[in-house]
């Protein structure tokens, strides 16, 4: 009689996820192709093009004497209270913002709910809902973006869990905030509503709006946020979440202990402060935004209006377009994934980088 493998013996609803599929790292493409690192432009994965903040690598350069100990959060906590005006108990720590909306899902989510989330929506919110056991509802998009109405008449008994990405990634799209917080007075009250901000510090300040406000009057709500994007630490791993003190206890309940390394705390701190390097930042990721998109037009591909740090761009053959631009040494990112395979997505560089993207683009249409 044959024994059960092990894999058999696994929760049937893990293995039925498929794996988040990063963008191509630089050293993977040159070791398959025989190019050089400093030949190959990187524009997969949404990183900031002019590195990490200078305030931020000048104290994970200090916090180096500090790696035989175990991490103390309580500064990186104290300076986000500060800046958002909530206290230490209402904030989470993350392993990148990542780890964030895993933790959400962990204390929400089990089998015999579910978790709603736009089509074209961020990868990660159906696979933290699957991997708590729970039924993973996609709403059909709207012009690629959030249906908040569709959403709202999705919810079921059984619905606990929200997910709304805002800007929304792989998209670009935004849902203008008066029309966002129309949805979350009109959610259940027993309906955890999940808001991602990481590409927050992108939006044009008239644009932006403080929702850590909100969360007076709303205490099923929770906030992510990362140091991934606009601060140049994603290598380093650190997001937070702003909720409510019931929630944030309860997240904290099955957070991992020291789950934010020394190196990434110090950094975060220091990041928050260096208003220059985010002002830099923006400017930068404006300017290149219209270049790219005066690019893309030029060549006749249609784009979708972003409002992040990427665009995303449709193609004929876009597997073959992708397959040609590695060639050329240049990364963007394949997003047939997330349903769109005739699309891709294009991080926004430096301006050399988004010539050398735009350059190698049109050789490879």
């Amino acid at each position: 009689m044959a024994l059960p493998t092990l894999d058999t013996q696994s929760l049937p609803y893990i293995r039925a996820i498929s794996p988040y599929q990063p963008g191509k790292p630089i050293t993977q493409l040159a070791r398959e192709l025989g190019l050089a690192v400093d030949q190959i432009v990187k524009l997969a994965s949404n990183e900031n093009p002019l590195g990490m903040s200078p305030k931020a690598r000048a104290a994970a350069t200090v916090a180096m004497a500090t790696l035989s100990r175990y991490p103390d959060d309580f500064d990186l906590k104290h300076a986000l209270g500060e800046r958002t005006g909530l206290g230490m108990e209402r904030i989470v720590l993350g392993n990148g913002s990542n780890d964030v909306l895993d933790l959400v899902a962990r204390v929400f989510l089990a089998p015999g709910r579910s978790a709603i989330f736009s089509q074209y929506a961020f990868a990660v919110y159906p696979l933290a809902t699957l991997s708590a056991g729970a039924e993973a509802i996609a709403v059909a998009a709207s012009d690629f973006g959030h249906d908040l109405e569709a959403m709202r008449a999705a919810i079921r008994p059984d619905t606990r869990l929200i997910w709304i990405a805002n800007p929304n990634n792989p998209t670009g799209t935004f849902v203008p905030y008066a029309q966002l917080k129309r949805f979350m007075q009109a959610v259940p009250a027993d309906v955890l509503v999940v808001l991602d901000e990481a590409y927050n510090e992108y939006l044009p300040p008239a644009e932006r709006v403080d929702t850590t406000a909100w969360l007076a009057e709303m205490p099923n709500l929770v906030i992510t946020r990362t140091f991934s994007k606009i601060y140049g630490l994603a290598g380093l791993r650190i997001g937070y979440a702003l909720t409510s003190a019931v929630i944030a206890d309860l997240m904290n309940r099955v957070r991992q202990p020291f789950n934010c390394n020394n190196l990434a705390l110090a950094a975060a701190v220091a990041a928050l402060d260096d208003h220059q390097f985010v002002a830099s930042s923006y400017a930068m990721n404006r300017a290149g935004m219209e270049q790219i998109v005066a690019g893309l037009k030029r060549l006749g591909c249609s784009h979708i209006p972003s409002h992040g740090n990427f665009v995303t761009f449709r193609v004929v053959d876009a597997a073959a377009v992708n397959q040609r631009l590695l060639g050329r040494g240049v990364i963007v990112r394949p997003i047939a994934g997330y349903g769109m395979p005739d699309w891709l997505r294009v991080t926004i560089g430096t301006e050399s980088e988004n010539s050398r993207f735009l350059g190698a683009l049109e050789g490879s249409l």
